[in-house]
């Protein structure tokens, strides 16, 4: 706080002040080194419309993510495009070198089927990597809504039943022929040389949780090593966590469970804490919360809740490298971050009206039970038309000028004059327009889209 001592206290702030932790009441969380922080920026991240980042930028992110002490790391898919073939051969490259941490594992994803297995380990061999050197993640869905309508042709096709028999089938038939598919697909990879598979179905806080157990019980049959239940949509609530993250954990008890979470209606982070103290052990996560739609749970609100609500620190985890990695995400995808964001934002650790300023000269923790350098931050304070005298007293003093009654008087007078001179003259109109423009021209449009294909076809 720009040199100033505050006053000691002369009792324990846990008796001054209540601690949150208190609050944790009946969840069980699993001891803090067996938590995986399973990160999804360079995946499920990039899928935010308008998002594209290059491999070189992807491989960045992937070293500051590797410093800070993420445990896995999704690379997307390698089999779709060049790119993203890129991004796998720099990330498991930079591993070899130490450039990454050797213990970091690398996860791939690929639908139920041998093509993209095929795809995904041709890549592999091509690289000059082994087969056991990634883990595979082969999803399917989960839902009734997926299984039938989304996956419903694909599964009849397999079987050799025509069309025209899919809506006339019961959901059971689409469960079982799905079902069938996913395991299929996992004993496939373990034969080609795959010894590390994730698996799971998507929409599964909309599936039949009896279903869910079944994927899970029957993929580790067939190979499967982790079994994955995500919030596909984002609309779990952690009363329906607390009530059925247990159910699919019992389901595979000695399987470690990760658990996805997407943000739609802000819950994304709270309902990924909700999970951990209810059976599952590895969640995933992306920076700044990017993602589809409202995103995906979080980094930084997941191991802040977890670490100041709960007392859980991740260990050898750099929390206070998650500002840095924060911006550098900001620079690199052009999505910039809510200046009152938990913990990352521009606004945490700043204060400019009186009273809370004159708190913080006090004692930090009369206004912040989050201490700033926790998270590489410092105490800063704006001046305004709600600054106090405190405040004034203070920027003097720490300018070497006395700070005289009179002066601070006159001094706080004048700042708030020209604050409020400013807000008069203040439009945002141009700054508003240019921002939601620059986001709106990330991705291309619809109009876009037609002249592409109107000169392609004119050649």
């Amino acid at each position: 706080m720009d040199g100033v001592k505050p006053v000691e206290l002369q009792e324990p702030l846990g008796e001054l002040a209540r601690d949150p932790k208190r609050f944790a009441h009946d969840l069980e969380f699993p001891p803090a080194a067996k938590i995986r922080v399973y990160d999804d920026t360079l995946r499920d991240g990039e899928q935010m419309p308008g998002v594209a980042i290059s491999p070189k930028d992807k491989y960045e992110l992937a070293r500051m993510l590797s410093d800070i002490g993420v445990h896995i790391m999704d690379v997307g898919f390698p089999s779709v495009s060049e790119t993203e073939r890129e991004t796998l051969r720099l990330v498991l490259e930079g591993r070899k070198r130490g450039e990454l941490r050797s213990d970091l594992e690398v996860v791939c994803m690929m639908r139920s089927t041998k093509g993209d297995i095929d795809a995904t380990m041709r890549v592999i061999d091509a690289l000059g990597h082994k087969r056991d050197e990634v883990t595979y993640f082969i999803f399917t869905s989960a839902s009734d809504l997926h299984v039938k309508y989304k996956l419903g042709k694909t599964l009849l096709h397999r079987d050799g039943i025509p069309e025209s028999e899919w809506l006339e089938l019961p959901v059971s038939h689409y469960r079982e022929a799905n079902l069938r598919m996913m395991c299929e697909a996992i004993s496939y990879a373990r034969d080609q040389g795959a010894t590390s598979i994730e698996f799971g179905g998507e929409d599964g806080s909309r599936a039949d949780v009896d279903y869910i157990g079944e994927i899970h019980r029957e993929g580790l049959k067939a190979g499967g090593t982790r079994p994955s239940t995500p919030d596909t949509v984002g609309c779990y609530s952690p009363f329906a966590v607390r009530e059925y993250i247990p159910r699919i954990k019992a389901a595979a008890p000695d399987a470690p469970l990760v658990v996805h979470f997407h943000n739609d209606l802000g819950l994304g982070a709270w309902n990924t804490v909700m999970a951990l103290g209810s059976g599952a052990e590895v969640f995933t996560t992306s920076v700044n919360g990017i993602g589809e739609r409202t995103g995906n749970a979080p980094m930084h609100q997941v191991l802040i809740q977890l670490r100041y609500l709960f007392g859980i620190e991740i260990p050898q985890f750099k929390y206070e490298k998650l500002r840095d990695l924060a911006r550098h995400l900001e620079r690199v995808s052009g999505i910039p971050v809510q200046p009152t964001e938990p913990g990352i934002g521009l606004n945490v650790f700043t204060h400019e009206s009186g009273i809370h300023t004159a708190g913080m000269l006090i004692h930090p923790a009369i206004y912040q039970f989050m201490p700033p350098a926790d998270m590489g931050a410092e105490v800063e304070y704006v001046y305004g038309k709600h600054s106090g005298a405190l405040a004034i007293e203070h920027a003097l003093r720490q300018a070497g000028i006395r700070p005289e009654p009179e002066l601070v008087s006159t001094v706080m007078t004048e700042v708030k004059r020209i604050r409020e001179e400013r807000a008069e003259r203040s439009d945002f109109s141009e700054f508003h327009r240019r921002y939601y423009e620059h986001l709106n021209r990330l991705g291309l449009t619809a109009d876009e889209v037609v002249d592409i294909a109107k000169a392609l076809a004119a050649r």
